[in-house]
């Protein structure tokens, strides 16, 4: 039952360092823009740039550059 003394006040503390790390973001505007940090993850720029610039690699061949193609098997 001793316990009990000191497991409320430890549970009340945590408890108002949770409400106020609430309130700090709250108000540093960490909830501001909910949808666009979970539809930027969506979006691969990396992966739409090396494509633009593998097709831009492909038009700069000329057709004597490019490698011969392979005899048709029947």
């Amino acid at each position: 039952m001793d316990v009990i003394y000191g497991l409320i006040p430890g549970m009340l503390i945590l408890g108002l360092v949770g409400v106020a790390v609430f309130f700090w973001a709250a108000r540093s505007g960490q909830f501001e823009d909910l949808e666009g940090e979970a539809n930027r993850i969506l979006m691969d720029d990396d992966l739409t740039e090396h494509h633009q610039n593998a097709s831009v690699d492909e038009e700069k061949l000329t057709e004597s550059d490019q490698p011969p193609e392979e005899e048709k098997r029947s």
